[in-house]
């Protein structure tokens, strides 16, 4: 088959959605595919890449670590053309997401879209974030999810929520899937040695993009409130985003900053010796729709401590492979990191047992084997039509960008209000 993956986020971006693309590109072309990756153009991106169109975009967004894409050049026509693509896969309903409904109308192509994100909970990241705002963003990739032939979710839970958001598209279970052995290799001694970290020392670890949304507040006073508890333990952090910097203050003005070890971002084998330096892992988030990076970590056999979200109770269970907890707590999540330090040899072996057994149910080749057949599918059935249905999607995206342009208004004027007399402070050029 030929497919088009259409994203607005890609290498060297580092959040779940890009390496989801990533994956699965990888897999399918492994597979004998062809794969053309439409995405923005990022800061030090690889060279030389291979069937991936770069388009125009504007950097750090709102101060975000994400990028904003420009008109299409024409360019894009001409590689679309010499593809001849099979199946158009959205990965976004807004900016590119738009553009493959587009491609998938004109040319009468399947559209599939991967429902990575719970768009409302991302809102900070515009001007006018208000409870009216988030209620549009939800009409909005709800509206998009039901102009597409296949929707993909990447958990039960997030399955769940868009049939009751009343997405009328066939939604299936499709999850980012994780390389169980390449979790298996690196060294957690020898990079606990090159972090200046105790070889005995109870490690508690997190990886992942830094940002707001990942409740990155929350997570750094509970471990802090544990390290205070325990006195061998350590916090490994890897990944950068604009949270770092709150994060640091947290642990400076606990007297813990020399126990605060930092990482930058790993590709493998190095990842999977940040992994295997864990102890156990430790997650806040309540954003995501998986959290690949809990497969990975017990794919690299460490638990997980979190608390209970959607597409987080598909992969923890508690004191099974980690602890799921359902209060959100300093004390409750200090509690059970302080549990899982606590543990016998024996009791922590199971637990990581427990978490490689979980990952290989997340392993890529299933993953894989479930999408591609999902696309065979929608290969054999006639093209549907949906004239009447675009027609109303670029009429709603007109209302949609009107109703958002007055709630910018309304939020500008208040702000203005509220900030008389500081010129220029809080205002966003429209």
């Amino acid at each position: 088959m030929n497919i088009i993956m259409m994203t607005n986020s890609f290498t060297p971006h580092v959040g779940g959605v890009a390496r989801s693309v990533e994956a699965f590109t990888a897999e399918y072309r492994r597979r004998g595919h062809r794969v053309l990756v439409v995405a923005p153009v990022f800061e030090n991106m690889p060279k030389d890449e291979i069937d991936v169109v770069r388009v125009p975009a504007i950097q750090h967004f709102k101060g975000s670590d994400f990028s904003v894409v420009l008109p299409m050049p024409g360019f894009l026509t001409s590689a679309i053309e010499e593809l001849k693509p099979d199946i158009v896969h959205s990965h976004h309903p807004f900016l590119i997401g738009a553009t493959a409904l587009r491609v998938a109308h004109i040319r009468e192509l399947p559209l599939v879209f991967t429902h990575h994100t719970m768009y409302e909970q991302y809102t900070h990241y515009v001007p006018g974030d208000s409870k009216a705002l988030k209620r549009l963003v939800i009409k909005f990739s709800t509206s998009y999810a039901n102009l597409c032939d296949q929707v993909f979710a990447p958990s039960r839970s997030v399955a769940s929520v868009l049939g009751e958001r009343g997405v009328k598209a066939p939604i299936d279970v499709v999850p980012t899937g994780v390389y169980p052995e390449r979790f298996a290799q690196g060294s957690g001694p020898g990079f606990r040695a090159a972090m200046g970290i105790p070889e005995d020392a109870f490690v508690v670890g997190h990886l992942g993009r830094l940002a707001p949304e990942k409740n990155l507040a929350f997570l750094a006073k509970a471990v802090a409130a544990f390290l205070r508890i325990e006195g061998r333990a350590h916090f490994l952090l890897i990944g950068k985003g604009p949270s770092l910097k709150a994060i640091l203050d947290i642990f400076s003005r606990q007297g813990l900053a020399g126990r605060l070890h930092l990482g930058g971002i790993f590709e493998h084998p190095m990842l999977a010796s940040a992994y295997r330096a864990m102890d156990v892992f430790a997650f806040a988030s309540k954003s995501e729709t998986q959290g690949m990076v809990l497969t990975e970590a017990m794919a690299a056999a460490v638990p997980v401590v979190a608390l209970d979200a959607p597409g987080i109770r598909e992969v923890v269970v508690d004191q099974v492979n980690g602890r799921l907890l359902y209060s959100e707590t300093l004390e409750a999540f200090s509690s059970a990191l302080q549990w899982a330090a606590s543990l016998p040899p024996e009791r922590m072996h199971q637990l990581k047992r427990g978490a490689e057994h979980t990952a290989k149910a997340f392993s890529i080749e299933r993953s894989t084997d479930k999408g591609l057949a999902l696309y065979e599918n929608l290969r054999e059935k006639e093209y549907v039509r949906r004239h009447d249905e675009y027609n109303l999607w670029t009429a709603a995206r007109r209302l949609i960008k009107t109703e958002w342009d007055l709630l910018k208004g309304v939020t500008r004027v208040a702000a203005d209000a509220a900030f008389s007399g500081h010129e220029g402070e809080g205002k966003t050029k429209p």
